[in-house]
């Protein structure tokens, strides 16, 4: 079996014990995601090993640590993207996917520097800046959805997916 199908077998589980895990140690979960766009209008997206699809960089933000930093942190771990100027709040989502205490803030970030792309890693195993009318076939819908809000205007919903 490839490492491809072992991650799509996985997948459900990883989420539902992770879940788990911060069910039990946070009141409430919160994460923060980057639509990173660059001077060429693509978005910058990321494939995890552990989840399938491609995605905006982000994670959850930690205990003491705000949504700002917890942005910049995750970008520069997932993209080597430095913030160089102020992001702009997109939106906060409830991601009822999830679980019912989940939420996204999502940033539009036009002002950043990259000193080169990421090296893959255990977490991520695949980056990359994309026009919005070639992203890989396999972006999350709610990728998608975040994208078509910002380039085309579409109504934005509350919800993330």
């Amino acid at each position: 079996m490839t490492l491809q199908a072992w991650r799509v077998r996985l997948e459900p589980l990883l989420r539902k014990v992770m879940h788990s895990y911060w069910r039990l140690s946070r009141g409430m979960t919160l994460g923060v995601r980057a639509m990173v766009i660059d001077a060429d209008d693509r978005v910058f997206l990321v494939k995890h090993s552990y989840v399938s699809g491609w995605y905006m960089p982000g994670g959850g933000v930690e205990t003491g640590e705000t949504v700002l930093d917890a942005l910049a942190r995750e970008l520069m771990e997932e993209g080597r993207i430095a913030l160089t100027g102020e992001p702009e709040l997109h939106g906060v989502f409830f991601n009822r996917r999830i679980s019912r205490r989940d939420h996204i803030v999502l940033y539009v970030v036009r002002r950043f520097h990259q000193d080169r792309p990421p090296e893959p890693n255990r977490e991520i195993v695949a980056t990359g800046f994309f026009p919005i009318s070639a992203l890989p076939p396999d972006t999350t819908p709610a990728t998608r959805l975040r994208i078509a809000e910002v380039f085309e205007k579409a109504d934005s919903s509350p919800y993330w997916s």
